[in-house]
């Protein structure tokens, strides 16, 4: 049955509060009641923060996540650093080879060059050929020549006299029959004078 009136509620609440101290069993009990409440309620309270901070963490994080990224812009770099490193054209013209009259000692050295070309070492060997070759030839040019077995040339001496197929003031290309083809020379001029730098077979 319900208590209607105040003076009713009061005498409950002193019997409440008054329960502890009936005896020392009752106020025992009492207080590990309220201890055990206290611990209990120091286990949750903790866990319930815990997992209510959790949880906004996780909605805020890729919110948060896309704010704290920098965007890199393409166009941030420095446009004329590229000009500066890689011009798009040249400032200046490319140098051209001067046309110029052959000089008389460059058909000397490429018919000489050719006649020991076209002439078999007595012996048969590369190295007999090559110095034969030496005074007329670059030394960049030698070693290459190495490759070459005289016994394969097919010519044995030079016909006719050298003709001008391109002049310039530092190199010239001769042309110089032989007895078998007619090979293009081509003369530069070095520190030690007109030496051989190449030569090929004309076929025109």
């Amino acid at each position: 049955m319900p208590i209607r009136t105040n003076r009713g509620r009061a005498a409950v609440y002193r019997r409440l509060w008054g329960w502890p101290m009936r005896s020392p069993t009752h106020l025992m009990g009492t207080i590990i009641l309220v201890a055990a409440i206290m611990i209990a309620a120091g286990m949750l309270v903790p866990r319930l923060l815990d997992d209510g901070g959790t949880g906004v963490a996780s909605a805020d994080g890729p919110e948060s996540t896309a704010d704290s990224v920098p965007v890199v812009s393409d166009t941030g770099a420095d446009p004329t650093l590229d000009r500066e490193v890689l011009p798009t054209r040249l400032s200046e013209p490319l140098a051209t080879p001067t046309s110029a009259k052959p000089a008389p000692e460059a058909l000397r050295v490429a018919k000489r060059w050719v006649t020991a070309w076209a002439t078999p070492p007595e012996d048969g060997s590369v190295d007999s050929w090559l110095e034969g070759l030496r005074p007329y030839t670059t030394e960049e040019f030698l070693p290459q020549l190495r490759t070459v077995d005289p016994a394969n040339i097919p010519a044995t001496k030079v016909v006719g006299e050298p003709e001008v197929h391109e002049s310039y003031t530092s190199s010239v290309q001769v042309e110089v029959a032989t007895d078998g083809p007619t090979l293009l020379v081509t003369v530069i001029e070095t520190d030690t004078g007109w030496r051989v730098t190449d030569y090929s077979e004309n076929s025109g």
